[in-house]
């Protein structure tokens, strides 16, 4: 009797299964090359433009509604030397961040079949854009409208002079939220890709979404209409961005046979 096609099929990741030990091994070495990733990151910045010249390019948007003379203050006795370091080392894991999540491919990479390889690879640096997306905005955009929005409020008897340290938290709760809100589109893709959910559903839970994106923004979001409207608008735009996108990546990353089971009546 002949054997069966599926028996006859090679599975690609055969030979391929190592022990416990290798892969603590192989997940040492990168994270290894992460933190040589962030370090030569670090000091390139450290060079050009420096942990002042970070300061002052983050805190460009609250300058810009402030007293031409007024600068931000360090209340703290440390804070002078460790809110510099702190921007720096955020910035590090920004321009790092492609190299991170390259290290995350290739620790995952040799337990993916071939047909996962080709959406995982792209996933990864299209995560890496949204983020980046969404931090320039917040920089660009988002703060400066924000801090007009604010100083609208401020009595005239009162100088504003914010605390530099108070101010680097603030902005930095803003680029995470940012950056991981701005992933939606990767979510919805892969809830169609792995048939968690139908983009006939995902259409139906629209109104849902935006509301549930509102109540996200409420909560990530310091307590005034203009960050709250920034960060929902983008979520619910995004949402359609990965609902149109999700059709064609579901469609062109199935296995062989996934796809051909799709093509017979």
């Amino acid at each position: 009797m002949a054997d069966s096609p599926d028996k006859n099929k090679e599975d690609e990741l055969a030979g391929t299964e190592q022990p416990f030990v290798a892969h603590l091994m192989e997940l040492r070495d990168r994270l290894l090359y992460c933190i040589y990733g962030l370090a030569v990151a670090g000091i390139l910045l450290a060079i050009w433009p420096g942990p002042a010249g970070l300061i002052d390019l983050v805190a460009i948007p609250i300058r810009a509604h402030m007293p031409p003379d007024a600068k931000l203050i360090a209340v703290g006795v440390f804070s002078p030397f460790f809110v510099p370091l702190k921007v720096l080392l955020m910035a590090a894991v920004l321009l790092a961040l492609p190299w991170l999540m390259y290290q995350a491919w290739m620790f995952v990479a040799p337990g993916l079949y071939s047909h996962e390889k080709k959406f995982a690879l792209p996933l990864i640096f299209f995560g890496s854009f949204l983020a980046y997306a969404g931090i320039a905005f917040v920089q660009f955009f988002v703060l400066d409208k924000m801090f007009g929005f604010i100083q609208h409020f401020t009595p005239a008897s009162v100088a504003a002079t914010p605390d530099i340290a108070s101010y680097v938290e603030s902005i930095l709760s803003l680029y995470l939220a940012f950056g991981v809100a701005f992933q939606v589109p990767i979510v919805v893709m892969l809830l169609v890709r792995f048939d968690m959910v139908t983009i006939e559903k995902l259409k139906a839970f629209r109104g849902y979404f935006i509301v549930l994106a509102f109540v996200v923004a409420a909560v990530l979001t310091p307590p005034d209409v203009v960050s709250q409207l920034a960060l929902a608008v983008p979520m619910c735009v995004l949402y359609e961005v990965g609902i149109v996108a999700a059709r064609y990546f579901s469609k062109h990353t199935r296995a062989p046979e996934e796809s051909a089971d799709s093509a017979q009546p």
